[in-house]
């Protein structure tokens, strides 16, 4: 069982070993979950350093944030710890550069919840872990959910370089949209996953329903859909019920539903939303609320087979308990995962479709 996992040794205790001054690259939300593992660990930063562009003589930490030159005239050589994710060519490129020159490490840490992602943590859950693996729909995507799982035990780059997807492929290969669409986007954002349907689909749909929570990322949504028909918005959060939720708005692709929010929002689930109406493709990036928002769909994914997409990199559980959800709900459906342009491992995404 479980032989697709060949590392065992984590990024963590790596850098427990490591000889090199270790210089963190990045602040923020990224930087402070990694310096609290340091402090559990006993690994010791030396220093912090940022992208040119971001550096104006302010302190992270107590350390002064320097440039890259900067540290490589202070240093013989030191070892590079990620704390931000990249999501575009030329800010990953960068990055794999400097792991040309120095040792590079990208630990995992979770998105939302607690806890880190070990083989340990795989041994703990190996019998669910296989099931996904042996449940995969294609070579690749046994290939990415194996890659993943090394990546996020390692922390080591190498693990995601082949095995990204276009987005667009995934669109013409696995879920093909087509003119006559009942579109529903939880976790909308501006409207950017829409656009991309409707650029697919030359401005032909049924119905969208787009759900977002943010107040300012429903406002631009709002605009976005402004004089389009038969798109339904909703300034709520996706749950498995109609509910009440505390929810932190943080005015970017980040709003997530928290243990004290700063307000209370409405959550909505699909089905009472659809109101026994069709769908045909249901996306989710609910940060972290992918499970509870599954569970609202149910009674949607059992009458109309939707196709599915559905973001697995929020929760250190995601990578094995929403893909057993899915299959637990349809097992019908035909599992596959592709992996986007990414560092860490985000962007990476399961699509359900039926044979």
């Amino acid at each position: 069982m479980l032989e697709f996992i060949t590392e065992k040794i984590t990024c963590w205790e790596k850098l427990q070993k490591e000889t090199k001054p270790i210089y963190i690259y990045g602040m923020g939300d990224g930087a402070i979950k990694i310096m609290s593992v340091f402090r559990k660990y006993g690994i010791k930063v030396k220093g912090f350093f940022a992208s040119d562009d971001f550096v104006r003589g302010h302190y992270f930490a107590g350390f002064k944030v320097l440039k890259l030159s900067e540290v490589e005239e202070i240093e013989d050589d030191f070892a590079v710890v990620l704390a931000f994710a990249a999501g575009y060519e030329e800010l990953v490129n960068r990055i794999k550069e400097i792991s040309k020159k120095h040792t590079l490490y990208v630990p995992d840490v979770p998105v939302i919840g607690m806890g880190l992602f070990t083989y340990d943590y795989c041994l703990e859950h190996g019998e669910e872990i296989q099931q996904v693996y042996d449940l995969m729909a294609d070579d690749l995507s046994k290939k990415v959910y194996a890659s993943i799982i090394n990546f996020k035990i390692s922390g080591d780059i190498k693990y995601l370089e082949d095995i990204t997807t276009e987005k667009i492929e995934i669109y013409r290969n696995i879920i093909k949209p087509n003119l006559n669409e009942h579109y529903v986007d939880l976790g909308a954002y501006n409207g950017d996953t829409i656009k991309e349907l409707l650029e697919l689909t030359r401005n032909k749909y049924v119905r969208i329903y787009a759900m977002e929570p943010d107040r300012k990322n429903f406002k631009k949504l709002s605009r976005f859909v402004d004089g389009k028909e038969n798109i339904y918005i909703y300034n709520n959060a996706a749950w498995c019920t109609d509910t009440q939720l505390p929810f932190s708005s943080k005015a970017g692709r980040n709003s997530s539903l928290a243990n004290q929010g700063v307000k209370y929002i409405d959550s909505r689930s699909v089905d009472s939303i659809l109101g026994g109406r069709e769908a045909t493709i249901i996306k989710m990036d609910v940060e972290g609320a992918e499970r509870e928002a599954l569970w609202g769909c149910c009674q949607t994914i059992t009458r109309y087979n939707p196709r599915l997409m559905v973001a697995l990199y929020h929760r250190n559980e995601d990578i094995y308990e929403l893909p057993l959800l899915v299959h637990k709900l349809n097992p019908r459906y035909k599992l596959y995962i592709r992996h986007q342009l990414y560092i860490p491992a985000w962007e990476t995404n399961l699509y359900a479709v039926l044979p």
